[in-house]
């Protein structure tokens, strides 16, 4: 056959995508879950918006996770159904994978205004919220090194003198070093949360987006793949 060492090749090249395209599919995954850790654990962003991007990578992780699975198996079978409805599959993929990153452009251009609010809700209900809450606040001002929302101002209704803040606010952490000290630089850091945490958030959506484009890419070759292998087939050649 004239064609079958082509043929041969496309075919070996699809399996090995889809070896690829399994290894991504496990990266989207981890990527994803790690996002929504960081947005909803770390931050306590309460926004559903923030969600959208993270669980949909999530979901197409899973859902490659297996189709790599299905796709492997019609090209070492060279079954014409399996390539085709893998080829399908793909791309139903590309068109909920564009609407994931859309989704999380879209969040990117709100993470100001989410990140306020959130920073805002968290103050208020500090005091008034379970250990778990005020520590994953903590965590978040030690790690950021930075003090309420905006600035350590925001934290005036912490307590009746109206100019202490929490421990965590502290440039170097000792029981009740906030007490009374909302103004003093040497003690309390004076930035607030939102620069430091917005940029964080920025920076996790925008490998989000990266990974969907670059998976994107990978799945149109597969596509391209799949579509010689299916013609290979169809013309009656044999791919061994």
């Amino acid at each position: 056959m004239g064609v079958e060492g082509g043929m041969k090749c496309v075919k070996f090249l699809l399996f090995f995508f889809n070896f690829i395209f399994w290894l991504c599919g496990l990266a989207l995954i981890v990527l994803g879950i790690l996002v929504q850790v960081a947005i909803h654990n770390t931050f306590m962003i309460q926004d559903v918006s923030a969600s959208v991007a993270p669980l949909v990578i999530i979901i197409v992780g899973i859902v490659i996770f297996f189709i790599a699975f299905f796709g492997c198996c019609g090209a070492w079978k060279e079954n014409h159904c399996m390539v085709t409805t893998f080829a399908i599959l793909l791309f139903l993929l590309i068109l909920v994978e564009i609407a994931a990153a859309i989704a999380g452009y879209h969040f990117r251009g709100r993470i100001t205004e989410v990140v306020q609010n959130s920073l805002t809700e968290m103050i208020t209900r500090y005091n008034n919220s379970t250990d778990e809450f005020r520590k994953a606040v903590d965590n978040l001002q030690k790690d950021l090194t930075c003090c309420g929302a905006n600035s350590s101002s925001d934290w005036r209704n912490f307590m009746p003198d109206g100019n202490s803040v929490p421990d965590s606010c502290c440039v170097n952490i000792t029981a009740k070093c906030g007490v009374g000290a909302m103004l003093i630089p040497s003690k309390v850091h004076q930035e607030g949360c939102h620069t430091a945490m917005e940029l964080l958030l920025k920076e996790n959506i925008m490998w989000v987006i990266v990974a969907v484009v670059v998976i994107a890419v990978l799945q149109i070759l597969g596509i391209v793949f799949s579509c010689l292998l299916m013609r290979g087939i169809r013309s009656g050649y044999e791919v061994m």
